[in-house]
């Protein structure tokens, strides 16, 4: 199947916010039933949401910071962690964001928001 405009406007925006190594190795570590899953997220959330003009990428990586952390997405927390520094959101902007979320989705999911992004931040710091 050719890629479609919306998915070629997606790739751009998810390998602008998480880096060509990791989007790379998403999509060769896919076979073809998973590449549907790569085709709909690369359209749906970078295509259209995140290519949006009515958020710029520092906010709408901040909302997602948030809405992972009260989810429970952990492991995609710390992904989006060294995403959101990328996209310029400081580490106090990222401790407050994750302050927001222990108050309103409680202390289990602050703490392991907390736990998750802490060990981004630092794996960031000492490598890469």
């Amino acid at each position: 199947m050719p890629d479609s405009e919306l998915f070629e406007k997606g790739l751009k925006k998810r390998r602008q916010v998480l880096g060509d190594k990791f989007v790379d190795a998403n999509l060769a570590g896919s076979d073809d039933f998973m590449m549907t899953f790569q085709r709909a997220v690369t359209e749906l959330a970078w295509g259209y949401a995140w290519s949006r003009p009515g958020l710029d990428q520092k906010t709408r990586s901040i909302l997602t910071l948030g809405i992972l952390a009260g989810l429970g997405r952990f492991q995609e927390l710390g992904i989006y962690t060294n995403a959101a520094l990328a996209s310029g959101v400081t580490i106090d902007e990222i401790k407050e964001t994750l302050v927001q979320v222990t108050v309103y989705c409680g202390t289990p999911a602050g703490r392991q928001a907390f736990l998750a992004a802490n060990e981004a931040l630092k794996s960031t710091k000492g490598g890469d």
